[in-house]
């Protein structure tokens, strides 16, 4: 099957590169791993790199679609192939919410045409981690491993988000683990995209489940992921801008130690605030109090991610409105978590909402009585 390529994928660096321009990024082509689904599971089936089972659909008679549906057992993953903001993967606990929804999406009601083929996936189960890889398409640089909260509320549950928070490094992803992330899935995808005609520069970001069949492929983005990226970068050693040149330019080889080192203690996590209602309704517009005070505090760092400027101040513009994360270069995860939280303690909007669970994989959950000072 063929899919179109996203409207957001117009190939800025292809433009670049014509103009003899040096640029950071993947070509259109190479960025087929994140703005199709379809191609992208499609590429790990031929160079067994491991995945979960799964079906695209959208060319076939309806009742061929049923049938491919029901041959994959409840929870169903239902993926629109194209782009759709972070909001194209949906869960179905039963096979009757999974027709309803596969419906919608395939009618383009859902996500447009993002969603005029849709992945049918088997459910996973395990941990989620992130692997990211700054690569010329021959060498690469890795960065600290880092675990994401994709659900809406405590416990992980509710919708699926953009991400609510994150933290670096996982401590799930061992040494030996990410060895053999490199050898199963980093190594095979750059070299299956070379030999496919697509070298892959750029941030790689590979999203996996750790599940007990050994790690495996969820997604890959091609570009640093949010709120990952808001962890991880804190935690890199070395001259960022110089290793993305390096890469843009090809000239990683022998650089691979500039990135993350395992025996590093630093910590680092962010808390994503977000408005009332987020993934669904919410409103903006609303006042932003208590940024100011965060610049006294060290370590901290207030992201904007739907803000923008009002009369009145700083004021929420969008669903994930600030990641407020910290960094810690010793006292491990427990230390960074209460500096972030005591930091969210001090913003305040209408309707603000966070998960006061970020972390919760490797620790108790602090109570809300703990994130604030004495």
């Amino acid at each position: 099957m063929r899919a179109g390529k996203s409207r957001h994928c117009s190939g800025i660096v292809d433009h670049f590169h014509k103009n003899g321009l040096v640029i950071f990024g993947p070509t259109q082509r190479a960025a087929a791993l994140e703005w199709s689904k379809a191609f992208a599971k499609e590429f790990m089936a031929r160079h067994n790199i491991p995945t979960a089972r799964y079906a695209v659909v959208g060319d076939q008679p309806g009742d061929e679609v049923r049938a491919i549906l029901e041959s994959f057992a409840p929870p169903v993953v239902l993926k629109a192939d194209g782009l759709a903001a972070g909001k194209g993967v949906v869960i179905c606990e039963n096979h009757a919410e999974a027709h309803a929804v596969l419906g919608q999406m395939l009618s383009g009601a859902s996500f447009g045409e993002a969603g005029r083929h849709v992945v049918i996936e088997e459910f996973l189960r395990g941990q989620e981690a992130s692997v990211f890889a700054i690569t010329d398409w021959k060498d690469y640089v890795l960065l600290a491993p880092a675990q994401d909260h994709k659900r809406a509320l405590d416990g992980d549950r509710g919708k699926n988000t953009g991400g609510m928070g994150a933290y670096a490094p996982a401590p799930v992803v061992t040494e030996e683990l990410l060895r053999v992330v490199e050898e199963t899935i980093l190594r095979p995808t750059l070299a299956g995209m070379a030999s496919e005609g697509r070298p892959y520069s750029g941030c790689l970001y590979i999203g996996l489940m750790l599940t007990d069949r050994g790690p495996q492929v969820v997604e890959y983005n091609c570009r640093f992921g949010d709120p990952e990226s808001q962890v991880v970068l804190p935690l890199f050693r070395g001259d960022l801008a110089t290793t993305l040149f390096n890469a843009a330019t090809g000239r990683l080889a022998g650089k691979a130690s500039l990135g993350w080192n395992p025996a590093d203690p630093a910590t680092a996590a962010c808390v994503v605030l977000a408005a009332g209602g987020y993934p669904d309704h919410y409103e903006t517009g609303h006042r932003i109090d208590g940024l100011e005070i965060l610049a006294g505090l060290e370590g901290v760092v207030a992201f904007h991610a739907g803000t923008r400027m009002a009369d009145s101040g700083i004021v929420t513009a969008g669903g994930r409105v600030l990641g407020i994360s910290a960094m810690s270069e010793t006292g491990g995860l427990a230390r960074t978590l209460q500096l972030c939280y005591r930091a969210v303690a001090r913003i305040s909007f209408k309707d603000m909402h966070y998960r006061r669970d970020i972390g919760h994989r490797v620790l108790t959950a602090l109570p809300l009585s703990d994130h604030r000072d004495p």
